[in-house]
């Protein structure tokens, strides 16, 4: 696929339902009793794949059109024992590891090419400490989760700043015998603990911990699902970057812990405005507007990567265009997710004309006075990168042609039209 560049982008639109929220309410309502409904669910590869799997541990889920479901839960204790096929899901394969922490029987959780290189243990090491049975492959999938009807309950400080692996752990915790304590000193995003609370599971939070305490039963009734942030953020960053832009998306998920892309777009110079601001399901939603600025660069740290690390790359894009030199450090997480997201984004801006080094976490950045000339990218299997592609195909001067540019739709069907839709020429 050959994106060209923009004359501007102009429009209102709407994005699809956010794909980490949409995991939680499947494995949520499957773990409760009775139904739940979930209107606004993002339909995609990752998400289909939790839905089948919920499915295969006994589950069942309804279709009731594209964007809403209702899940008939099977209980907190309820899976069938069988293997799993998480694909490329990743989300899926580590929370689904600790909700089977506590259940009955032998579960072995497999995965396509892309997620079986991904890390594991992190997950699994502090489940073991809570007393499950969990086996790992190396440190990697496929995963063997022999579950233990008596979980302990733990204080823990996961080696990693992680929401998956916080996740994990507390729905491991809803089996134990005792709280849950899980430290975490960098916040990271919340939405499982949002649900929980929802379905009627008692949680103590501060600002550096959240406790889970055992739960008899869940009950999930309805999930609103908000539009999905880092679907968004390609096409807000494409307005920041053409003059001339205007672009509002509406019915957004703005939870604080996933809007750190906000915050750079303004320290960097973008108009950001955001309005309508209201609560649905448990969750922050609001309008968010970007037209472009004069950008200059900026530092990101350690403490920032969590409310933004699927942004990043195109936080790349974006200092590729600013005045100055931008840094950003503390991000070595990007190396193991669908692929070394550092190295693919300097190996993709690069022969752009981009004016970039990887670091071990992170890259520098300096910025060039016009807009990049263009070029392929080959987007290496990882949805993230090909939607950077297309960001700077938009911004570029002669186009970028994009290889696998169908990996879009493992997180969003339909990105390329929609872009193609608020897109002047």
């Amino acid at each position: 696929m050959r994106i060209e560049p923009a004359v501007s982008l102009v429009g209102h639109v709407v994005v699809p339902g956010d794909k980490s929220i949409s995991h939680r309410a499947v494995l949520i309502g499957a773990l409760g009793d009775g139904e739940t409904g979930v209107h606004g669910f993002g339909r995609s590869g990752d998400t289909q794949a939790t839905v089948d799997a919920l499915r295969a541990l006994g589950a069942a889920i309804e279709d009731v059109a594209d964007d809403e479901l209702v899940v008939h839960g099977a209980g907190l204790r309820g899976f069938h024992a069988g293997t799993v096929d998480c694909r490329n899901a990743g989300t899926l394969m580590r929370l689904l590891t600790g909700a089977l922490a506590g259940q009955e029987g032998e579960f072995t959780l497999t995965g396509d090419e892309s997620l079986t290189p991904r890390p594991m243990e992190r997950v699994a090491a502090p489940l073991r400490r809570m007393g499950a049975e969990v086996a790992t492959t190396d440190g990697h999938a496929p995963l063997v989760v022999r579950g233990s009807g008596g979980l302990r309950g733990i204080e823990i400080e996961p080696e990693v700043a992680s929401a998956q692996v916080k996740s994990a752990i507390l729905l491991a915790g809803l089996n134990a015998d005792g709280p849950t304590t899980v430290i975490e000193h960098i916040p990271t995003r919340d939405h499982t603990e949002r649900m929980l609370e929802a379905a009627g599971v008692r949680l103590r939070r501060s600002s550096s911990s959240v406790t889970v305490e055992p739960a008899g039963a869940l009950r999930l009734e309805e999930v609103a699902v908000p539009g999905d942030f880092s679907s968004a953020a390609p096409l807000l960053v494409a307005a920041a970057l053409v003059p001339g832009s205007d672009l509002t998306i509406h019915d957004l998920g703005v939870n604080p812990r996933r809007t750190g892309l906000l915050d750079v777009l303004e320290r960097m110079g973008a108009r950001v405005s955001v309005f309508d601001r209201r609560r649905e399901g448990g969750e922050p939603v609001a309008s968010v507007q970007v037209q472009p600025g004069e950008l200059v660069a900026t530092e990101i740290g350690a403490d920032e990567v969590p409310g933004l690390v699927d942004e990043l790359p195109l936080v790349a894009l974006l200092a590729s265009h600013a005045r100055g030199e931008t840094r950003v450090s503390g991000a070595a997480e990007l190396r193991v997710k669908e692929t070394d997201r550092i190295e693919a984004v300097t190996d993709g801006l690069r022969p752009l004309g981009a004016r970039i080094r990887s670091r071990p976490d992170g890259w520098t950045v300096t910025g060039v006075p016009t807009r990049l000339r263009g070029g392929r990218v080959d987007a290496r299997g990882d949805h993230r990168i090909a939607m950077l592609g297309a960001v700077a195909g938009l911004s570029s001067r002669e186009g970028v042609a994009i290889e696998g540019a169908d990996t879009a739709a493992i997180s969003f069907p339909g990105f390329y039209e929609l872009l193609e839709s608020v897109t002047r020429r």
